[in-house]
This record gives structure tokens, sequence and C-alpha cells, in this order.
């Protein structure tokens, strides 16, 4: 006997066919025990399986829990003053030269305590998981200093589990310069310390950086992800977002799970993700908030055969969002995805983009039991709704999470 049998319901598996990238089974029945699906089909054929539960949904549509594969979820304080002058016209680096952006974060990080971030945190996390998320990508990178550093991502480990989330945390080694750094000896302490110590503790599974102009050069990038891959870690990257310095390339030689924003990646970046099997995870809310026009070349990317993800960016500056269905909207009507897309970006490769395709992001037998259930006529309708409160149902390993 099954732990529970969810029945009447329309499926989107993400289990492609020929004809049918969302793998849609109509009139469909789930079977789950143990906290994974055991079997998925029409309903007709799962009509002679028993379970301790059953829930019939009224015709209601099933898609994977969501994944929100980029966010910087741990930050003291906030930047609401930032907003108004960005209104007036203040770019990204003139904040940033001005004294604000990440560096203010970072003072304000360091100054709270453990509990303060993670009580903050929380909040935030709890937001995002009645939007529809059960798995999150959580960044450190506003500690800038060894200690903050893992002082973050304790707080990221303290959240997995949190409303049934589960969270994967990432090391953000290169995201700001420190006030008055020396940049070698700066890159030398991540390479030599921070990275080491983070691996030993078990504390993070992937590297990340920030190459850009304003972040960190090709060469010091690279110092890092040698670094991250001696001691066991996968890598990501923050490429292409306001100038190409052909991170996306650079990224895709280590075999990256992810580059990410992408609004200036050119062909040869896209070849050579589409070859590495690197996720591009692209980011509507950044776009947005930071008023860009470039968008992120969508049309080169289907054409390379790159996976698309779409992800908040959760973070105190450039993208204070918290709402992963918003993103998928943004993502269709900022970047041109198609509803699919959208869907298929928060879910399977939202999936792939952390390393986690082989148990979540997919309705299959053997993968983990999350789920969300919306109350909607179409799926097209999750790309559609601007302020879609979430989904009707939320399961997380087989267990409700959150009814609406």
């Amino acid at each position: 006997m099954w732990d529970r049998l969810i029945t009447d319901c329309n499926v989107a598996t993400m289990v492609a066919t020929d004809d049918d990238p969302l793998g849609i089974i109509t009139n469909a029945a789930i079977g789950i025990d143990g906290g994974r699906i055991v079997r998925i089909a029409k309903r007709t054929e799962l009509a002679g399986f028993r379970a301790c539960e059953v829930t019939a949904l009224d015709g209601a549509w099933v898609t994977p829990g969501l994944i929100d594969c980029h966010t910087h979820l741990v930050f003291g304080g906030n930047r609401a003053d930032e907003h108004a002058m960005r209104r007036a016209g203040a770019s990204y680096e003139e904040i940033a030269k001005a004294g604000g952006g990440i560096l203010s974060t970072v003072e304000k990080t360091r100054a709270a305590s453990e509990e303060q971030l993670l009580a903050s945190a929380r909040r935030r996390l709890d937001a995002l998981a009645s939007s529809g998320v059960t798995t999150i990508e959580v960044k450190s990178g506003y500690g800038l200093d060894p200690d903050s550093e893992l002082k973050m991502l304790r707080v990221a480990r303290a959240l997995d589990g949190h409303a049934g989330v589960k969270v994967v945390a990432t090391l953000l080694a290169l995201h700001a310069l420190p006030a008055d750094a020396d940049r070698s000896h700066y890159v030398d302490m991540v390479v030599k310390k921070t990275i080491p110590t983070v691996a030993a503790e078990g504390l993070a599974t992937s590297v990340d950086a920030f190459c850009e102009g304003i972040g960190f050069t090709p060469a010091e990038v690279e110092a890092v992800f040698t670094a991250a891959r001696h001691h066991g870690l996968g890598v990501r990257l923050h490429a292409e977002q306001l100038s190409n310095l052909g991170g996306a390339r650079l990224a895709a030689r280590y075999k990256a799970l992810s580059a990410d924003h992408l609004e200036h990646l050119d062909e040869e970046g896209a070849a050579a993700m589409a070859a590495a099997g690197t996720v591009a995870v692209l980011l509507p809310g950044a776009f947005y908030c930071l008023r860009e026009t470039r968008r992120p070349p969508v049309d080169l990317l289907r054409k390379a055969g790159v996976a698309m993800a779409v992800a908040t960016d959760c973070n105190p500056g450039t993208s204070p969002t918290l709402s992963l269905p918003l993103m998928m909207n943004m993502a269709t009507t900022l970047f041109g995805l198609t509803p699919e897309e959208a869907i298929m970006g928060t879910t399977i490769h939202a999936a792939r983009a952390l390393g986690l395709a082989h148990e979540r992001g997919v309705l299959s037998p053997g993968k983990s039991a999350d789920l969300c259930v919306w109350k909607i006529e179409g799926l097209a309708e999750l790309g559609y709704w601007i302020g879609l409160p979430g989904p009707h149902l939320r399961i997380a390993a087989g267990q409700d999470r959150g009814v609406k």
C-alpha cells in the first residue's frame, strides 16, 4: 500500500516526447511512497492500487515543484534607498562607486548575527515557498572575508528544510573587492583559505564568481575555478551581464553547471555552453530593476541548443523579488520565452542548473515527490498572470506544505 495517491488531475511531467516538451498526461494519477513518486500514469491505469491517503484534485494541473536556481537570499538590511537613486537615473556602476551596491550590503551582513540573518532569510524563503518553490539555491557573497562567508553558508545550511524547501548552497567566492583590499592578495585568500575551508566543512556544493568589469577578470575567475575543481566543488558564473569578457566560454571550459544573466552573450559563447551542457540562467528581475535594454539572446540560445532556466536572482539591490511565477511572466514578456520554455525553465532546466536533474524538476518514478497543484484552466496561465499568488497546494517529499 502506498502512502498517497493523487487522482483526477492533469500533469506536466517534464518527460518530453517528440511532440510534447512538457510530457502532459491528462486525467492522470500519481502514486507516492516514502516521499518519492512510484507511479504516474492515466487514472485508469492506477485504479487498482491502494494508498493510505487519496487526494482528488478536481481536474487541477500539476507541475513539478518550482526550482529557484539563482538567489542571494541571505543578507543583512536592504537597499531600498538605491531604488530611488536608480529611478533618478543612477547606473549600477555609479551607485557602486558612490559606496552603495554590494559593499553597503556587505557592511550590514557582517554586522548581523547568524540568528538575525536566519530570521530575515526565513521570511523571504516563506514568500518564495508560497509562490511554489520547493528547491532553492542560496549564494553567499556578502561577507567578503572567510569568517563572514562561512557565516552566510551556515545560515543557508540552517535554512534547508524550512517550509519543506531543499536548499542548495553556493559559495559566491568573487562577488566584489573589499574596500582598500589588494586584488591579488584577496583572490589568493579566496583560493588558499576560503574555498578549502568551505569544502572541508561541506558548506557548499559549488563556487560562483562575478566576471565583469566592475567585478573580477577572467584570469581571477579561472584561479578560483581551478581551486574549486581541486576541492571537488562544482562551478557556476555570473557572466556577460554588463559586458562581454568571455565569461560564458570560460564557464563552459570548466564544465560549469550554469552561466547566469548573459545579456551580452555572443555566438561563440553560446556554442561553447551548448557543447559543455552548461545551462543559461535568465534573470528578468535584474533586467527589469536595472532598466536594461539589451535582452539575453534567446534566439541564439535556442539555435545553439542551450537549456534555459529562469530564476528570481532575489537580492537586496538589483532584484528584490520574491515570486518565481512573476519571473515566468517577465521571461515571456521581456525576453520572449514561450510559456512552455518558462515552465521548463523553472523546473527541469533549473534542476539541471543545480546538478539535481537526477531527482528533481521532473515527475517520474524514483524522483522526489515535489509537486505544485494549480487551479488553472491551462498551463499557459503560469506565464500569463501578473501577481499569480502561487499554487493551490504545494507538496514537498509527498507532504502538503501549504494550501490556499
